[in-house]
């Protein structure tokens, strides 16, 4: 097993990867939902498999904290919400679906050119990873700054932490467990906040696009 898990991990980058892509060409929010799902899971199986091949029993406890939040509590949250607020399709955004996959793929080489002076320095056996973590950061970042409605910007911002956690444990096998139980309860405050702002949009705009609040300052 310890002598398949580079190749493994590698597998579970890419799938990560590739994640990040559909997420940022998908427009319906349910389905959206459901890839940081997996993609939460393949972040899980990932850090499981690095903590067996490294010995590191730290990293069991970060995946299960990582199940936990991305992959049960948090999407559930968030099927919660689409519920209530009746929110399907995220439409109109800043740049169309090829532009995105364009810009996304510019992005990726970008992030492969920063990553690989970084990636030789590192001994971690999934350091070679790194500069997929960036590509997921930059992507989740790009998804945030494109979109128009309330959730799919919370969504990019919870898969830009994905893409961080990932960037962490594949350079050093993991961040302090203290750390990691600050940036999941930081994380679930904000999902309950966020949840709370959405809420409060829809009430008074009667929408969740983000555009309307441009109304207040002119208030």
């Amino acid at each position: 097993m310890i002598k398949f898990a580079p190749q493994l991990i590698n597998l579970f980058a890419t799938l990560i990867l590739l994640l990040s892509f559909a997420m940022i060409s998908q427009r319906r929010i349910v389905s959206l939902v459901n890839l940081f799902m997996i993609q939460g899971a393949a972040l899980v199986a990932t850090s499981f498999l690095i903590g067996y091949a490294t010995n590191q029993p730290d990293l069991y406890i970060s995946g299960g904290l990582t199940l936990l939040l991305k992959v049960v509590l948090i999407p559930w949250m968030l099927h919660r919400m689409i519920r209530k607020l009746n929110v399907r399709w995220d439409i109109e955004t800043l740049l169309n679906i090829p532009t995105t996959m364009l810009v996304g793929i510019a992005l990726v080489i970008f992030s492969f050119s920063l990553a690989l002076p970084i990636s030789r320095l590192s001994d971690s056996i999934a350091g070679g990873s790194l500069g997929i973590a960036l590509a997921c950061v930059f992507l989740s970042f790009m998804m945030m700054i494109t979109r128009s409605k309330a959730i799919p910007q919370v969504i990019g911002f919870l898969s830009m932490e994905n893409g961080l956690i990932f960037a962490a444990t594949a350079v050093t096998n993991g961040m302090p467990m203290i750390v990691e139980f600050g940036i999941a309860l930081d994380v679930l405050v904000g999902v309950l906040i966020l949840g709370v702002f959405m809420f409060q949009i829809r009430e008074k705009f009667d929408s969740l696009d983000i555009h309307h609040l441009e109304t207040l300052k002119e208030d």
